[in-house]
């Protein structure tokens, strides 16, 4: 602060430095004036004395100002023009009135856009529900018709439909999941089995099929959101497996007590040099290329919700066989440290 605040004021120094320089020429070379060379180096050193003097108050005075902004920047709270600090210069009342006005400016900008944001929200919300009873009526035909082969064809069309459409009011709906958020008792292998039914028109027509852990796993964490989750692991697994293939979920549980649950499928696998991008949004990957249904919103929404409930989602791969996509889950007592 105090170079750059020297930096500021070279104008000053030079202007001091050298009308000093200009006296003492002239007390030395105007023969009418009998001045002792030591009384001209007191005058020098009484100047200098001053200058210093006054330029060390101008310093604190100008620059508290400003070091009072740094230390607000540095914390940045929500009500920072509160903390302002106050303007003793011109300048730095305008200044503040600067910093105010812009954060007004911004904070309006903000509402409306916000306002915008959940307009769009509702709409969206508004259209899903609307397709969804001309999808239930549609499901309601197929079923009555399940003997007739071109039927099975077209309810696996209807889940892709289905789940895209469902994709979507989650998506509306992620923004907003700490106001839907309920923390209970979880059995995660029922809910994955309720998601492989979902989609046994899907495995059927290419012949996949799935190995479950037995018994009841349960977790405390928000039903609704790690079932969205595994709905797109289990989905990307069934869309990359091979027709004739086997998907494995499965359990275990760490020397530090965290549950994890895994997707195995025997896909293609995903190349080391991707793996550090799967969840960014819109990536498809090598593989998704040959899939062209590939959206690359399923691993990026679900590593969303995924930190937002406190699991840790990653995948692995050895690029070869298959892909495992691993949900570890936080234990009891860090879900009640987030609630509190």
């Amino acid at each position: 602060m105090l170079r750059a605040y020297i930096a500021d004021r070279k104008s000053w120094i030079a202007l001091f430095l050298g009308s000093l320089l200009l006296t003492d020429l002239l007390l030395v070379l105007d023969k009418g004036l009998a001045v002792n060379p030591v009384s001209i180096g007191y005058l020098n050193v009484l100047l200098l004395s001053i200058f210093i003097v006054f330029f060390s108050w101008r310093y604190r005075k100008e620059t508290a100002y400003l070091q009072s902004l740094g230390h607000l920047l540095n914390e940045l709270p929500d009500d920072w023009q509160e903390g302002l600090p106050e303007a003793v210069l011109r300048q730095e009342e305008i200044l503040s009135e600067l910093l105010q006005s812009i954060d007004s400016s911004y904070r309006k900008r903000m509402a409306r856009m916000q306002e915008f944001v959940s307009a769009e929200q509702n709409d969206t919300a508004a259209w899903v529900h609307e397709v969804k009873a001309p999808l239930t009526a549609m499901k309601l035909i197929i079923d009555a018709n399940r003997k007739v082969p071109e039927f099975r064809k077209i309810e696996a069309e209807w889940l892709r439909v289905h789940l895209l459409i469902d994709q979507q009011l989650y998506i509306s709906r992620l923004p907003s999941l700490e106001a839907d958020y309920v923390v209970e008792e979880t059995d995660v292998i029922r809910i994955a089995a309720e998601e492989v039914r979902q989609l046994m028109p899907w495995c059927l027509e290419k012949n996949i099929a799935f190995e479950i852990a037995e018994g009841s796993v349960e977790v405390i964490t928000d039903q609704k959101w790690c079932r969205f989750i595994l709905r797109q692991l289990v989905t990307n697994a069934v869309k990359y497996s091979p027709a004739g293939g086997t998907i494995a979920i499965q359990t275990s549980v760490d020397e530090t007590g965290h549950l994890s649950i895994t997707v195995a499928d025997e896909g293609p696998g995903i190349p080391a040099h991707e793996m550090p991008r799967i969840f960014d949004r819109g990536f498809t990957g090598s593989a998704g290329r040959i899939q062209h249904a590939a959206t690359g919103l399923g691993l990026y929404l679900a590593k969303q919700a995924a930190q937002k409930i406190g699991i840790h989602l990653y995948g692995q791969s050895d690029g070869a066989t298959g892909t495992q996509m691993v949900m570890t889950f936080p234990t009891e007592n860090e879900f009640d440290a987030t609630r509190r």
